[in-house]
């Protein structure tokens, strides 16, 4: 055989440590984001909190560009610290803000936003129901719980590196929301044709590194849906013929399984009684949410991160200071450094004051994300401010990428677990993206929108006849809507509204 020497020139994803903190943080909630500063105080001693730091009032002081300026300022406020030229240059060149996926453009946080708006009142319903199993807290969660096995997988540094972007995505029930292309082309965007071949690449690694997540403890993680979270479980069950049909049952007849049509079942499966009801309590041992045993105990009230005020007829949209971090670098530590033989890049503290920069700049990013998400949401909701839920306009997050030029799935981060305090209620930022219905206008109607017309007629129903499915597609129709009796069934189950037969009162 022929030896020979060869060039090959290849790009490879380099996820930075400060990208992967950015989207982590991102993606966390309130209560997840106040650990992850505790963590972060406890380790790095170049980082402090101001401990008798006054908040003032964000909407009574907007800080202006100079003000918030500077890489070491704090959030929320309070004196900038000195910074040297050595670490400006590196740490905030002009990579920082192309890597990072939340498009903020330089724009800094600034407390507030405000948005012109028709006054009025009106009334709205938060429809968490808050439901959380009631159990002791965890002693680690479930992206701790799938690290650590990790570390006897043996893969390489990319597959490492692709799963670990999963499991980060995972959310708390243990399913995987985004969609693999959604997350590759959030790392790498669209652009020139190295970069699609870059994306393909990726989209390999993260479908080997599904693979593997779907083989880790607990049994149905990173399932994209509960049919396939069952499936998962099922497939990890010895070999028998209730495992069969009770995986054929999972895939194609749930929804007979929960009308407990067992005829209809045996029909379809080829099953016989006595297999059936073998393979009914495979399913029913399963686990639909593969991470409720690593549930942070009961869920805490929810605070809110962002606090929607009217102010005459205008709308007023500020994060909640409460739930910002007040972060900056210890003084007395940085002189120290500065004043050490050989510079501050050259001492055993200079990365740990880097890696502190890093993440105040990084939480401030949030924050601002987080901020102009908000705004861009209420512009679009405003009738939901004068007239309540049923004065909600169709909205995908789509648009809001769109509008802000971020990626889909940072829309995504940034509306799970985040909320909004309003003159109405609190609402998790999700609740206000929902698709749109036809109606006889030619327009679209909110589904969110239609989900409290139908709560509006149960409620007036006549409790001795209360209204069929069918019967509510027809009131709605009335109003303009096209909606059929299944979408009608969905909604009103969706809303943990009972059935003709349950809500009859004689």
């Amino acid at each position: 055989m022929k030896q020979s020497l060869q060039v090959r020139l290849s790009q490879h994803l380099a996820l930075t440590p400060q990208l992967q903190q950015s989207i982590r943080l991102l993606q966390l909630s309130t209560l997840e984001l106040n650990q992850e500063v505790e963590q972060m105080l406890a380790q790095n001693p170049l980082l402090e909190t101001e401990e008798d730091f006054s908040v003032a009032t964000p909407e009574l002081r907007p800080a202006s560009a100079a003000e918030d300026s500077g890489a070491d300022r704090e959030l929320g406020g309070g004196a900038e610290a000195e910074a040297t030229p050595e670490l400006q240059a590196e740490d905030f060149g002009s990579t920082e803000r192309e890597d990072w996926e939340n498009g903020t453009e330089g724009d800094d946080f600034d407390g507030i936003r405000e948005l012109p708006s028709n006054s009025g009142s009106g009334s709205g319903s938060n429809d968490e129901d808050g439901e959380r199993s009631d159990q002791e807290s965890a002693e680690i969660s479930l992206q701790e719980h799938l690290v650590q096995q990790m570390a006897g997988m043996h893969l390489s540094d990319t597959d490492q590196l692709a799963l670990r972007l999963l499991i980060d995505s995972l959310n708390e029930d243990g399913y995987l929301e985004d969609s693999l292309e959604s997350i590759a082309e959030a790392l790498v965007p669209d652009g020139d044709e190295d970069s699609a071949a870059e994306r393909e690449e990726l989209l390999d690694h993260l479908r080997i590194a599904l693979k593997w997540l779907h083989h880790m403890d607990p049994p149905g993680v990173g399932a994209r849906e509960l049919t396939e979270c069952l499936e998962l479980q099922l497939r990890q069950l010895p070999r028998s013929a209730p495992q069969v049909i009770a995986i054929m049952i999972c895939k194609k007849h749930l929804d007979l399984l929960a009308k407990r049509d067992s005829r209809r079942l045996m029909l379809l499966t080829g099953a016989d009684d006595a297999l059936l009801r073998e393979a009914q309590a495979l399913i029913v041992a399963l686990e639909p949410k593969p991470g409720r045993r690593f549930a942070r105990g009961q869920a805490p009230a929810v605070i809110p991160d962002v606090i929607v005020r009217k102010v005459g007829r205008d709308l007023r949209v500020i994060i909640n200071p409460e739930v910002a971090p007040k972060l900056r670098i210890n003084e007395l530590y940085a002189n120290a450094l500065r004043q050490t033989r050989g510079g501050i890049s050259n001492s055993a503290l200079g990365g740990q004051l880097q890696e502190a920069r890093w993440f105040i700049k990084n939480i401030q990013q949030r924050f601002d994300t987080i901020l102009r998400v908000s705004t861009a949401i209420v512009e679009r909701q405003k009738g939901f401010f004068s007239h309540g839920a049923v004065a909600m306009k169709p909205l995908v997050l789509r648009e809001i990428a769109d509008e802000l030029g971020l990626h889909e799935s940072t829309i995504s981060r940034v509306t799970t677990a985040k909320y909004m305090a309003t003159p109405f209620g609190t609402f998790e930022l999700k609740y206000f993206f929902g698709s749109g219905l036809s109606t006889e206008a030619g327009g679209e109607a909110s589904s969110t929108a239609v989900r409290e017309l139908i709560k509006q007629f149960i409620a007036a129903e006549n409790p001795a006849k209360p209204l069929s499915d069918s019967a509510l597609a027809s009131m709605l129709e009335e109003q303009g809507i096209q909606v059929a009796r299944r979408t009608v069934a969905k909604y009103r189950e969706g809303m943990h509204i009972g059935t003709t037969t349950m809500r009859r009162v004689v």
